[in-house]
């Protein structure tokens, strides 16, 4: 069982995916904080200065906190602005990885094209065929009688 531990674990793919694991979650911070810290309140201000992060419906008679932490420490929210925001979040990367995606796409045709394009390199005659044709050409040079 160790060994197919280990051979599952050295596949290439599993190691892509290891990869795209961390990599995506290192991205998935970078655009939360292009969301939270530059794009929402860009947003808010567009739209009168207000944080949706902040937006939420009390869904208990307890809660008369006007910030959304101070809320869910009264009782239940329905924390509406807090999905706006993670929702952004989500558009934003998906965008980004769409766009990444067709990048490579372009560059795949632009290689599968200059493949297509290349003439394929004849490979040399083996030994004995290039011997037979020096010979049949020597033959042909020769003077008849």
């Amino acid at each position: 069982m160790l060994n197919e531990f280990k051979a599952f674990i050295a596949r290439g793919n599993v190691m892509d995916l290891a990869v795209g694991v961390i990599i995506g979650g290192a991205f998935g911070g970078i655009v939360k904080s292009l969301v939270d810290d530059i794009i929402m309140p860009i947003v808010g201000a567009i739209f009168g200065g207000f944080d949706f992060s902040n937006y939420f419906i009390p869904l208990s008679s307890k809660v008369t906190e006007t910030s959304l932490a101070g809320a869910r420490a009264q009782g239940a929210v329905f924390a509406y602005g807090s999905f706006i925001t993670v929702l952004i979040n989500f558009l934003i990367l998906a965008w980004i990885i769409f766009l990444m995606i067709k990048a490579v796409n372009i560059l795949r045709e632009q290689v599968e094209r200059k493949e297509k394009q290349a003439p394929a390199e004849v490979p040399p005659p083996p030994a004995d065929v290039a011997l037979l044709t020096e010979i049949r050409d020597l033959l042909a040079k020769r003077p008849t009688v």
